[in-house]
């Protein structure tokens, strides 16, 4: 007989945890109770950046050290209660989750989904993101010291052209920079726009910066990636689990938390994140309203 455990947390359904004794981290003796535990941790933070958003599941089954499975279709045994949305792929559609409530993040743990991947648009208008994400990614030699330069670099060029940005760790190996865009422009619009952005720095730093796609032409340059900037791809949801040793999280920080020398990609985890939940939100009070990609790409060409 499978074991059992449930949610017991006041607001939170009565949700049954198959197996939660299962471990997921084999060299952490993380176990899947413990994962669900920490997104119940963090649903009052992650369920705003997740809300309206359909999702990709980042499942192991198996613990971490198991093939993944990185399922886009909600099973069709997933509760009622469980959000979907349904949206065009080529040649037909898929039912994605929406997690829209901490009870949904609990489930999917308990489904040994260790990492949400979110949509850079909403379900309401799929075609017009309200999201826009470079990756930052070390190749080569490259350090962290150089992901956080780069940082520096994309955030103050978006900064120029009045497009306010957000800075999050991934728990891999880089950074993200976030900037919220008011879906008056589609993702060709978006991708274009990020892409000239990626050009110009690369064209004022060509020794340290990239936007070679082929992992072979980068050297030891930061790779500045856009390519999430399409319809239905995704990136690492804020305060998710990297499917990593250790079970690193996905952590917003403030601009100016760059400076902190004690910063690395994958410096809170599923054990530590509660003392950063203490502090306040690195994001309360950054500017959330989106803005023009059109302006912003005009005020670009303005400066270049």
């Amino acid at each position: 007989m499978r074991s059992r455990e449930r949610s017991t947390r006041r607001g939170v359904r009565d949700i049954e945890i198959s197996r939660p004794e299962k471990v997921l981290f084999p060299d952490d003796g993380i176990t899947k109770s413990e994962l669900a535990e920490h997104y119940r941790r963090v649903a009052s933070r992650a369920i705003p950046r997740l809300r309206g958003r359909a999702l990709m599941m980042e499942r192991h089954p198996d613990g971490i050290g198991g093939k993944p499975l990185m399922q886009k279709n909600a099973p069709d045994y997933f509760p009622d209660w469980v959000h979907t949305a349904e949206l065009p792929k080529e040649n037909g559609t898929v039912r994605h989750v929406v997690c829209d409530n901490a009870d949904t993040l609990v489930y999917l743990a308990g489904q040994a989904c260790i990492t949400t991947h979110r949509w850079m648009s909403r379900t309401d208008r799929p075609h017009h993101p309200d999201l826009l994400v470079f990756d930052l990614d070390p190749s080569g030699d490259a350090d962290f010291e150089d992901v956080r330069w780069a940082a520096s670099c994309v955030g103050g060029l978006l900064e120029v052209v009045e497009l306010p940005t957000q800075l999050m760790t991934t728990g891999s190996r880089g950074l993200h920079v976030i900037a919220a865009l008011d879906r008056k422009s589609d993702f060709d619009s978006v991708r274009e726009f990020a892409r000239r952005v990626a050009r110009v720095l690369v064209a004022r730093h060509p020794g340290r910066l990239t936007d070679e796609p082929r992992k072979a032409d980068r050297g030891d340059r930061i790779y500045l990636d856009i390519q999430r900037n399409a319809y239905a791809q995704t990136a690492v949801a804020p305060y998710s689990v990297r499917a990593r040793p250790g079970a690193p999280v996905a952590t917003p920080i403030g601009w100016s938390e760059l400076d902190d020398r004690k910063l690395r990609p994958d410096r809170w985890n599923v054990r530590n994140i509660a003392d950063r939940l203490r502090e306040d939100d690195p994001w309360d009070g950054t500017a959330t309203r989106g803005r023009s990609v059109r302006a912003a790409d005009r005020r670009l060409s303005a400066r270049i």
